[in-house]
């Protein structure tokens, strides 16, 4: 018999996920959540499925991208959403590891708490998103870090905050955008549209 109060605590738990707050605005006035990250995420990826397609050669698993795109932060419900730009040098590195092994231990808790198949589905989908194991956890990937660029600049929120220039937006960005042609030119007109605006020192 299906574990259901398994299943309910579950689904109960993924709700928190609106509670998270990201470092991104989702309007000019209040900070996006993990959950309209996701979502948006999800989005981006089925709008351009059929773009990677072409341009990679590659039948991608479109079910398979949504499902990480749906996946890959749940974790943040316990483990925070620390931003990308406070991981610099040794300090930095350091705070990728605690990170990296916090999400682990959350991972294996509240998906190993779950019944089969649905539990080892999720940690393996997780997984691959974090290994970027396979073609669509690298698409996934790359869209995850377009996206807050994209929020920045649609809300005016700019990079102030984080004292960055495009330098250091590119260097952000190219390693994960570059996986993909059209995420790069996704990338490259956020960015030079910013600078346009004022919003990120060129």
């Amino acid at each position: 018999m299906t574990d259901t109060r398994a299943l309910f605590d579950f689904i109960s738990w993924t709700a928190r996920l609106r509670e998270v707050e990201r470092h991104n605005r989702a309007t000019a006035t209040r900070p996006e959540s993990v959950a309209e990250h996701s979502w948006h995420l999800a989005m981006v990826c089925w709008v351009l499925h059929t773009e990677f397609e072409r341009e990679s050669g590659l039948r991608l698993d479109l079910a398979r991208m949504l499902k990480l795109c749906l996946l890959h932060d749940v974790v943040e419900i316990e483990a925070g959403d620390p931003s990308a730009w406070h991981t610099d040098g040794d300090a930095g590195a350091e705070a990728r590891a605690r990170k990296a092994r916090t999400e682990e231990t959350v991972a294996r808790e509240r998906f190993g708490a779950l019944p089969a198949p649905l539990g080892p589905e999720l940690l393996t989908l997780w997984q691959e998103y974090e290994e970027a194991a396979s073609p669509e956890a690298r698409l996934v990937r790359g869209v995850d870090r377009l996206n807050p660029a994209l929020m920045r600049l649609l809300t005016g929120q700019g990079w102030s905050d984080v004292h960055a220039d495009t330098a250091a937006l590119d260097a952000l960005q190219f390693p994960r955008v570059s996986v993909s042609p059209v995420l790069t030119a996704l990338y490259e007109e956020v960015r030079d549209a910013a600078v346009a605006r004022g919003l990120l020192r060129p």
